[in-house]
């Protein structure tokens, strides 16, 4: 596989990895924007820009974009994120040309109609209560707001319903104007590729994108503190939050790996406690959440609320035993889980694409696989013990729960154990 990076007058990065043996391609613009860079009036300012290109440009009509992509056999999508937003096409090889030129059309010449932006507020209000119906997706909502509190990255991406009401079309064009700089975005393309093709097209759609860099945002600061949504269910949701790391942390592998063996897998230490040994939870896992100058390590289980307590002290006894280390044949299980994921996303242009963009927008380069499986080799055993005891005494626990949560003890409560 070859990768190749070019760079536009206007500062736009351009990659291709071509991969032999593919017919089809992957392509995807990555934005160094997300919802944490929006300003508390327009919160979910980021998400409703997404939802709005795809209502149609000066170019093509809504109907039009979907019945060109799906007429080549191919696949449209965006998708917001807190630190970045993504665009992107799977197409087959010939067709490079046309998932390029939708994408660009959709930042480039979005029409931002007054009233199609009324009644796509209608869907994202119900993809908001959707969402508030989902106890395993709202409760990680609720944990990230109590883990920043007050702040831009604690903010949900949907938004609310009133800054959802409010939202005007020259509040998302403006948005689309202060952030969509060319120097944080990078354009991406992995499959069967030729990139002097693809930086010409790139030339011409995108070529005229403003210059620069988009605002910075505030840095975060990790807070801590309870959160509980007493919805009418059957099951008691518990999650649990640390301060973690950010993504160029010298404790970002050493992490990983300790997420993996504490509740990554059916052989992970809470999964075989909680769940295989007590019967206590259905669901129950951790993981590692990264951004640029922070993260969040979480742990989350469902359970009967008769065993919340019990179960949340078997989790809490659980992370504080692995703080002693763990074994070898449980680091060499979550290495392996690693390295088998890294190699993986290997085989899929798309996942190949998004790694390229990702790490460009936030190294400046794209890391080898040989330097990811290195870097997952050389954390010790000591070093992964020595990043989980840094976690968790490096600020205030975070605590939400959805449901009956009466057995569930506070926040205070289940700190002093972990001090």
């Amino acid at each position: 596989m070859t990768l190749q990076i070019s760079r536009l007058a206007n500062g736009l990065r351009i990659a291709s990895l071509d991969m032999p043996g593919l017919e089809t391609a992957a392509v995807g613009l990555y934005v160094d924007t997300g919802s944490r860079f929006e300003p508390a009036p327009a919160h979910g300012v980021a998400h409703m820009l997404e939802h709005m290109v795809f209502k149609g440009t000066r170019r093509r009509s809504a109907r039009q974009i979907a019945e060109e992509i799906e007429a080549v056999g191919g696949l449209l999508n965006a998708y917001t994120g807190r630190d970045q937003t993504t665009f992107y096409a799977r197409v087959l090889a010939d067709d490079i040309p046309l998932g390029l030129d939708l994408i660009s059309d959709l930042i480039t010449e979005p029409a931002l109609d007054a009233e199609e932006m009324n009644r796509e507020r209608e869907v994202i209000l119900q993809e908001l209560c959707q969402a508030r119906d989902t106890p395993d997706d709202i409760i990680f909502d609720d944990l990230q707001e109590t883990a920043f509190a007050g702040q831009p990255l604690g903010r949900s991406i949907l938004g609310t319903e009133e800054t959802i009401q409010s939202l005007q079309p020259v509040d998302v064009r403006d948005w689309l104007d202060g952030h969509y700089r060319a120097e944080s975005m990078v354009l991406a393309v992995a499959g069967k590729v030729d990139h002097a093709a693809i930086v010409r097209l790139a030339e011409e759609r995108l070529g005229s994108l403003t210059a620069g860099r988009r605002p910075d945002c505030a840095a975060a600061r990790y807070t801590g503190g309870e959160t509980r949504s007493a919805k009418p269910i059957e099951q008691t949701h518990v999650a649990l939050a640390l301060k973690g790391v950010s993504y160029s942390d010298p404790d970002y592998y050493p992490l990983l790996i300790y997420a993996t063996a504490l509740g990554g897998g059916m052989s992970s230490r809470l999964f075989q406690a909680v769940r295989e040994e007590r019967g206590l939870a259905y669901s129950i896992y951790s993981y590692a959440t990264n951004y640029a100058e922070t993260g969040l390590f979480t742990l989350y289980l469902a359970t009967g609320p008769d065993s919340a307590g019990e179960a949340v002290s078997l989790t809490l006894d659980t992370l504080l035993g692995s703080l002693d280390g763990m074994s070898a044949e449980e680091l060499h299980r979550a290495r392996a889980q690693l390295k088998a994921s890294v190699f993986m996303g290997l085989e899929s242009c798309s996942g190949l694409s998004e790694q390229i963009g990702r790490q460009l927008l936030l190294f400046g380069r794209v890391i080898s696989t040989a330097e990811i499986i290195e870097r997952i080799e050389a954390a010790t055993a000591e070093d992964i013990r020595a990043a989980a005891v840094r976690m968790v005494q490096s600020g205030p626990l975070t605590l939400a729960t959805v449901g009956p949560s009466s057995r569930v003890p506070g926040v205070d409560t289940l700190q002093a154990r972990l001090s």
